[in-house]
């Protein structure tokens, strides 16, 4: 996690102004991207000033590693860190109602809520799809710099 010099512990609560200027991110793409990962969600306070957790920071720091350092789309990062269950990420599914569309599901109230289904992550075909995409990734590398 960044290292704050700010004389505040660790677990304290950050503004987007110091999240930013911390991981080097302008605020606009740290909005762009709450709308965009629905893991990312700070605390707003009235008037809609956003506090940043130590987690929101974790999750921030993961989306940045991920799209801009190693080359994943929005979507592609966010299965990544929804696969890796990326702290905060049990905490975002249990404030959602039973109900929620996010579980993927077509549920609707008042039925029994259909099994779970086996996570894609333990997928043997999964596994070896994304095996290959990372292969044509570094070849795509490779053929650029070159």
């Amino acid at each position: 996690m960044v290292d704050f010099a700010d004389g505040k512990a660790k677990s304290a609560f950050r503004t987007i102004g110091e999240v930013s200027e911390a991981l080097n991110i302008k605020p606009h793409v740290l909005r762009y991207w709450e709308q965009q990962f629905s893991l990312l969600k700070p605390m707003k306070r009235s008037g809609g000033r956003r506090l940043y957790r130590p987690t929101d920071i974790e999750m921030v720091e993961a989306i940045d590693r991920l799209v801009n350092q190693e080359g994943y789309t929005l979507k592609g990062a966010e299965a990544v860190l929804r696969s890796q269950g990326v702290p905060g990420g049990e905490r975002r599914k249990s404030e959602r109602r039973e109900y929620d569309r996010r579980d993927g599901s077509d549920f609707t109230p008042g039925e029994e809520k259909p099994a779970m289904s086996a996570g894609l992550s333990e997928s043997p075909a999964m596994e070896e799809s994304i095996a290959k995409l990372k292969e044509i990734r570094a070849r795509l590398a490779q053929a650029i710099e070159a």
